[in-house]
């Protein structure tokens, strides 16, 4: 089982790094007008980095159960679920994405450039973030949850491979 949660932390660690570094630079080139590929590398890179640290420190598992225990199993309780789990990635990401893209345009654009504050940055990208954070875990963590349980033999017959 231990196995299988690492295996899930994982793999929703990419998608969740994938999906919001692409939002994240759709951002940045409709305030810019280009795309940038090494943006995009280090957002991803720091976005995984920083889903796989919550991922093993926070027990996801446990905190929904806690908070959606006495709710019966439906999409109420997963619409709750993916709640959660949002609120607990989605922020911190995008506060690290928001704050990386900032320095990387300052070091560019000069000391005398004009560069929005940083709350002004934040808010449109964390609203931004925070739906599609939302819909990419609703949609992702069961399947990725059904995957992970059957390639480890958990809740079902093992793959036969």
């Amino acid at each position: 089982m231990k196995k299988a949660m690492i295996q899930m932390s994982l793999l929703m660690a990419v998608t969740m790094s994938l999906f919001l570094s692409f939002t994240g630079s759709l951002q940045g080139m409709k305030q810019s007008g280009e795309f940038s590929v090494p943006g995009f590398i280090a957002s991803l890179v720091v976005s995984f980095i920083i889903s796989l640290i919550i991922g093993f420190i926070v027990p996801m598992h446990k905190v929904t159960e806690k908070l959606c225990g006495g709710m019966e199993r439906g999409l109420g309780r997963k619409c709750l679920e993916t709640l959660i789990s949002d609120v607990i990635y989605t922020p911190i990401i995008t506060i690290a994405m928001v704050a990386m893209n900032r320095k990387m345009a300052v070091s560019h654009a000069g000391p005398h450039a004009h560069i929005p504050p940083f709350a002004k940055m934040l808010v449109p990208s964390l609203i931004i973030s925070m739906v599609v954070g939302y819909v990419l875990i609703f949609i992702f963590q069961p399947i990725i949850l059904r995957y992970v349980m059957k390639k480890n033999g958990v809740g079902g017959p093992p793959d036969k491979r």
